[in-house]
């Protein structure tokens, strides 16, 4: 029997985790996948996902900096798709319609909650950045029930966009925006949805938003201690996690939407640990 084909599309590529993973899912499972990695050039991501589907690929990961144009190219979007304005996942429907999701805000949540045990509902949460990545988790954390989430950024005005984008969602929840210097006070979560641990840089906050028992985690993963995690830990924080876990439920969620089958991952989670 044949394996299904699917891939993950980015640039650069070479680095992904999500070849690894989805193997590990395949031999779990016993799902007959055979999962690569692709790099599009900069400006051919559109005929490049239009070829592997063309050569019969059935789904399609799709990862920086490509996730806006994944969206735009779909037939059609999930619900979680079409309010974060970008796609990681991508497939053919029923219907035969190039169908968008997006899994990364249920990843997010599954990784905190199931894997982690932090709390979300009820919970005061910081949110740092305002791109593509925090839009993408803002919804799924809203539908956990916090009691507060703020989203700061450098620019303000794009944290305010975020607000009102996701007002209808809010419930309960207070939802605000502000700059990174405002908050001054200890939150129960925050999370790191900037790219700036990579660069080894920090946004400007107060180290009074760092309570005793703030949960921090950095949206970023890395073998050693991210960047924000360590700033965390020298501000008095225990709980600091990153976002191997993330990566990895995002992805349960894609074979999940591919397959009908959904893998275990604290296992794959492990293994990737120990690479």
């Amino acid at each position: 029997m044949n394996n299904d084909l699917y891939a993950v599309v980015g640039h650069p590529v070479s680095h992904s985790k999500s070849p690894r993973i989805h193997s590990l899912f395949a031999s779990q499972t016993g799902e007959p996948v055979e999962y690569t990695a692709i790099q599009a050039p900069l400006d051919g991501f559109a005929a490049t996902v239009r070829q592997f589907f063309d050569r019969g690929g059935k789904g399609v990961n799709v990862t920086v900096p490509f996730k806006e144009q994944a969206w735009q190219l779909a037939d059609r979007r999930t619900g979680r798709a079409e309010k974060a304005g970008a796609a990681n996942t991508l497939y053919y429907d029923s219907e035969g319609l190039l169908t968008a999701d997006n899994t990364d805000g249920c990843g997010l949540v599954r990784d905190l909650v199931g894997n982690h045990g932090v709390t979300l509902r009820g919970a005061n949460i910081l949110v740092l950045g305002a791109g593509g990545a925090v839009r993408g988790v803002i919804g799924p954390i809203l539908a956990e029930q916090p009691a507060a989430l703020t989203i700061a950024n450098r620019t303000v005005a794009r944290a305010d966009a975020l607000v009102d984008l996701f007002s209808d969602e809010a419930g309960d929840t207070v939802l605000t925006a502000c700059g990174f210097e405002q908050p001054d006070q200890p939150f129960d979560v925050i999370i790191n949805g900037t790219s700036a641990s990579l660069q080894g840089d920090l946004p400007p906050l107060s180290a009074n938003v760092i309570g005793t028992d703030t949960v921090v985690y950095d949206m970023m993963y890395s073998l050693q201690t991210t960047t924000f995690n360590q700033w965390a830990l020298e501000q008095g924080a225990t709980n600091v996690f990153d976002g191997l876990g993330m990566l990895v439920e995002q992805a349960a969620e894609s074979f999940r939407v591919w397959r009908g089958v959904t893998p275990e991952s604290a296992t794959v989670i492990d293994t990737l640990r120990n690479d």
